[in-house]
């Protein structure tokens, strides 16, 4: 499995984030909002990482673009953390891009990471 880490705030350390809470079970490539993106379109990585202050703009706007409303999602945005069940929910009906704001990375990547190993 391949994750990519895009947004603009945050990247390396959600990416450093990832990699342990992946504990070796995917590979993580941290890059551009354009390249990250076009990576899960072409089928070159499966799931993709923002974050920005907002969970949306600057974390998933690009990608929003690029990969249509139905394989984005915003888990976490100010004043709002989606819980489990939404976002095991998302999995399961094809979310692959989440965008979250950079200080909810270590609420949402573990709800996230659990969701994409039930699935």
């Amino acid at each position: 499995m391949k994750f990519v880490v895009g947004g603009q705030m945050d990247k390396k350390a959600i990416g450093e984030l990832l990699r342990k809470l992946a504990g070796g079970k995917a590979d993580v490539a941290v890059m551009s909002d354009i390249e990250a993106t076009m990576a899960v379109k072409n089928g070159q990585a499966d799931y993709y990482f923002g974050s920005c202050a907002t969970g949306a703009g600057g974390a998933l706007g690009i990608t929003l673009g690029l990969l249509g409303k139905d394989k984005c999602i915003t888990v976490s945005m100010p004043g709002k953390v989606m819980g489990q069940e939404e976002i095991s929910s998302a999995v399961k009906a094809g979310k692959a891009a989440f965008g979250f704001v950079n200080y909810d990375a270590e609420r949402v990547l573990p709800l996230i990471l659990k969701a994409i190993e039930e699935k």
